[in-house]
């Protein structure tokens, strides 16, 4: 039987923010402000030109089949039983959401296919193999002991700048965790890796900003000080080693899960504050118009390998070299 739940707890749940209103608010979100760091031309193309692209692929479609079948175990496990939810057919589950979002994505793409039977199957069996892992060792990771789940997908939509009130920052906290007897809260934010994050991937600013983002705006939203509030990075990998002895392996190679928090003390915050304040006076009027200014071209193998615009001419083309 799922425990009663905290009061705080409660009051998140029932106290959804207030949903953009599109008629006369922008909504912004942390992979705008990526995409913009990157190259401020491709973010104009996107969202001021909207000169849309496809841009999916097996990749993210794993993704999204993989964060809500974990999602789903989660719910089930804090709010019913473990029991109950170390009952559900977590494999059948997972094909389902990764049909249907596959379905999904070859509709947006004109009926067109993006993967290949074998790619498909391929990272299908990857996702099992990640669930079977993790079922098995969901204790590591997700304790019942003084825990409760407050939710998936919270969601957060502010202004993070209020100069700017038209401007909202919109986005959903994949995982959000509370501690009773230390009355402080989780954020736990989903990754899919092929082979884990190196220490390239954990240094990578533009990575630890958008769970920097969601700490200050969780903060923000349901008035939580920050100092209750730890961040964590949840990696799940496709690849591991293939040995049949675990022990002899380092977690790192071994363990299909891999945790990671980064720094989030008022430096790295500020600097993520920073940020997207810079995003947002760069591109938008105070009335929340997107400003008409000049969006230069970021041209690098890393900008524009994956680029949905890189071959286009018209609008870009810059990327075709690569």
């Amino acid at each position: 039987m799922a425990k009663k739940l905290p009061k705080i707890v409660r009051e998140i749940q029932n106290n959804p923010p207030t949903e953009v209103n599109f008629a006369y608010q922008k909504n912004i979100s942390y992979s705008q402000m990526s995409i913009y760091r990157n190259c401020a031309h491709r973010w104009k193309l996107q969202y001021k030109d909207k000169i849309k692209r496809f841009t999916s692929s097996i990749h993210t479609v794993f993704g999204t089949a993989i964060h809500e079948t974990i999602q789903s175990y989660l719910g089930t496990m804090y709010n019913t039983s473990t029991t109950v939810a170390d009952q559900i057919n977590m494999e059948d589950t997972f094909q389902a959401n990764f049909i249907n979002e596959y379905q999904k994505q070859y509709k947006a793409n004109n009926g067109s296919h993006f993967s290949s039977a074998e790619e498909m199957r391929e990272f299908y069996e990857d996702g099992v193999a990640i669930l079977n892992w993790l079922k098995k060792r969901k204790a590591r990771y997700f304790s019942k002991r003084g825990w409760h789940l407050v939710g998936c997908e919270i969601p957060i939509v502010l202004a993070p700048n209020k100069m700017y009130n038209n401007v909202l920052y919109m986005g959903f906290l994949d995982v959000v965790m509370y501690h009773e007897p230390t009355n402080k809260f989780r954020i736990i934010d989903i990754k899919t890796s092929t082979r884990g994050w190196g220490d390239k991937d954990k240094k990578n600013e533009d990575k630890q900003f958008q769970i920097l983002l969601y700490k200050t705006f969780f903060s923000t939203q349901y008035n939580v000080p920050l100092d209750d509030i730890e961040v964590e990075f949840f990696i799940v990998k496709r690849k591991v080693m293939d040995m049949d002895d675990e022990k002899l392996m380092s977690p790192h190679q071994a363990y299909r899960v891999q945790t990671f928090s980064p720094p989030s003390g008022k430096i790295k915050i500020s600097r993520a504050k920073s940020a997207i304040d810079d995003f947002i006076r760069d591109c938008f009027n105070t009335n929340g118009d997107i400003k008409e200014a000049e969006y230069p071209k970021s041209v690098s193998k890393f900008n524009c390998m994956y680029c949905p615009y890189k071959e286009d001419k018209e609008n870009c083309g810059e990327g075709i070299i690569y």
